[in-house]
């Protein structure tokens, strides 16, 4: 039994440190992204563009074909004016290329808002680099001078539109008389096709370097955690993935892993992403940097292996340029047609992929099926619940069991009364007369577990989680219910939340309240613990979580809350079918007579 107190005891608290860490670091952001979101499309009208840097130069210096060639570091000379633009226009995308260089340096999702709100400002991803928080993708070359890099400008036909069905044709011819024709297409998600063939006029043999590269010159405004990867990321050679945080590229610098022939690099957010694939098959240096010349910038690129065009001859170079939202059935689907490795990884699933996925996969067939983020929850649990069935229902029974031998319990702590060690002795005599495991009452809390820390994961990680409703209030399970009990749910005209220091605290909407009283009615199913300790613990614990998960999405308090009515439901029907005493109506009474009587004292 002191075991299984201790067992019990440890699971609480770790859940309760989680509880901690949600509520004081979490809780907060999660509040001042909201808080952010509300104020983007004023803070984007007020924007004003950073100054061009100046001195900055992206491409680099090495001789085309020697050894220790890079691939560009530096910028373009962001004052130069714009070359004009072609527009894209897809389902999912709005934006356009620019002929400087090529970029793609502005687009939109047009499927994403910033807010919750329907009219808010649509999600954009990139923007130029003269803009404070530009960010870009760019393909070019480096081997000869003139080769087109950032400040090439490039030539497109009049009237030229990006579209699913059509594509656009690029032509840059260098002074050497090297004619570069660049053919762009993309699908109706957010992958881009680069085809560059390369005709070689120049009256002699030349070698020449492609590469590609994602830019940002800014990070998110708030810090990662550690459920979520943000920053650079990329899978290549023997390494495979690598994540490094903004924070950990600044501290670095560089970091240049070994050459590949298949792969990805690219920068991820929460839910957005860019990612430069090389054509698979053919080697590539892959390389993840942090700038400090001129403006401050975080970049990923590539650079192929030198390639030698006799006179007269032409070279084909493919590469792939993905920009948008992290959604599972795109990017899986990326993996599975256009063979790129394991770029399913860039969704963050964490360390318990194996439980997160399929759960997430779940989740979305009951989405699809009834419509509903939240009921797929509901169903997803009790699911989850008629797997462990079994389990469940042993250690229901077991706990059952302990409950008839309490009285004989009781008679061997009265006998051997401070004797710890012949308690102990005569205790696991009984429960092997009686076949009774002692841990057996904790596999439920064990079981919910692994699940909760999945629910949690993909709530938190997950674009499809983002602004799903459920019914009435809840119109978006990712974030916190935004009701609160001091306000009276909305009846009194102020926002709790608000007030300094203590507002995390007062944000107890009316998931939590359900929450903590379906927790409540599950601790007074069984008798009160003899340990003081335990017993205080058990009174505390539904108050404490009441709290704590007021700041935890509501999905996952919708989860709990549901998980908890179910296993009162299962425990108390194994509880009759093995003759114990549900003690609900008892502990219930007693705490109540207790409260009458302080009352009478009063």
């Amino acid at each position: 039994m002191e075991n299984n107190r201790n067992l019990f005891i440890t699971i609480i608290l770790s859940v309760i440190i989680l509880a901690v860490w949600q509520y004081f670091y979490i809780g907060p952001r999660i509040e001042a992204e909201r808080q952010a979101q509300l104020e983007v499309q004023a803070q984007q009208q007020a924007e004003t563009p950073a100054a061009a840097g100046n001195g900055q130069t992206d491409l680099p210096s090495a001789t085309a074909g020697a050894s220790g060639a890079s691939a560009p570091d530096a910028m373009a000379d962001d004052g130069e004016a714009e070359a004009g633009r072609v527009t894209i226009e897809t389902p999912t995308l709005i934006g356009s290329i620019n002929l400087r260089g090529a970029r793609f340096d502005e687009l939109q999702l047009k499927n994403y808002r910033e807010t919750n709100d329907k009219n808010s400002a649509i999600v954009t991803l990139l923007r130029p680099s003269s803009d404070a928080d530009g960010y870009f993708g760019e393909f070019g070359y480096i081997g000869f001078e003139g080769a087109p890099g950032p400040d090439a400008i490039w030539s497109a036909p009049a009237g030229a539109e990006l579209t699913p069905t059509s594509l656009v044709e690029l032509t840059y011819e260098a002074a050497n008389g090297v004619t570069f024709t660049r053919t762009v297409s993309v699908d109706d998600q957010y992958m881009f096709s680069v085809s560059d063939s390369v005709t070689n006029n120049s009256g002699g043999a030349l070698a020449l370097q492609g590469y590609g590269r994602s830019t940002r010159f800014s990070k998110p405004e708030f810090p990662p955690i550690f459920v979520l990867h943000e920053g650079l990321i990329g899978v290549t050679g023997e390494e495979g993935l690598e994540e490094l945080t903004f924070g950990e590229i600044e501290d670095d610098g560089q970091y240049e892993p070994g050459k590949s022939n298949d792969g990805w690099v690219g920068i991820t957010d929460k839910y957005w992403a860019t990612a430069v694939i090389p054509e698979q098959g053919t080697s590539f240096q892959p390389r993840y940097s942090y700038f400090t010349d001129g403006r401050i910038r975080y970049q990923v690129d590539t650079l192929s292996d030198t390639i030698t065009i006799n006179n007269g001859q032409v070279a084909e170079f493919n590469n792939q340029f993905f920009a948008g939202a992290k959604k599972t059935s795109i990017v899986d689907g990326y993996e599975e047609s256009l063979g790129i490795r394991q770029f399913e990884l860039m969704i963050d699933w964490g360390w318990f992929h194996f439980i997160t996925k399929p759960l997430f996969y779940l989740l979305d067939w009951l989405f699809h099926l009834f419509g509903n983020f939240g009921v797929a929850i509901l169903i997803t649990t009790v699911i989850v619940k008629a797997i462990f069935f079994p389990l469940a229902n042993m250690s229901y029974a077991s706990m059952a069991r302990m409950k008839v031998v309490q009285p004989k319990m009781t008679e061997i702590r009265e006998k051997y009364g401070e004797d710890r060690e012949k308690m102990q002795k005569a205790m696991m005599e009984l429960y092997k007369t009686e076949k009774i495991n002692p841990v057996a009452g904790c596999w439920p809390i064990l079981i919910q577990i692994p699940v909760f820390f999945a629910l949690y994961k993909v709530l938190y990680v997950t674009i499809e989680m983002r602004h799903a409703p459920f019914f009435g209030w809840i119109q978006d399970l990712s974030a916190p219910d935004p009701t609160s009990m001091f306000n009276l749910f909305g009846l009194l005209p102020y926002d709790p939340t608000a007030v300094p220091l203590i507002g995390t605290l007062l944000a107890i909407g009316v998931w939590p309240l359900i929450m903590g009283l379906t927790m409540f009615l599950q601790m007074r199913m069984n008798p009160a613990p003899p340990d003081p300790t335990q017993a205080m613990i058990f009174n505390w614990m539904p108050v404490v979580f009441t709290f704590m998960l007021a700041t935890f999405p509501a999905g996952l308090v919708i989860y709990w809350a549901w998980n908890n009515l179910l296993s009162l439901i299962q425990q108390g029907v194994i509880m009759r079918r093995n003759g114990a005493k549900i003690e609900l109506w008892d502990n219930l009474r007693k705490l109540f007579d207790r409260s009458q009587k302080a009352d009478d004292t009063n």
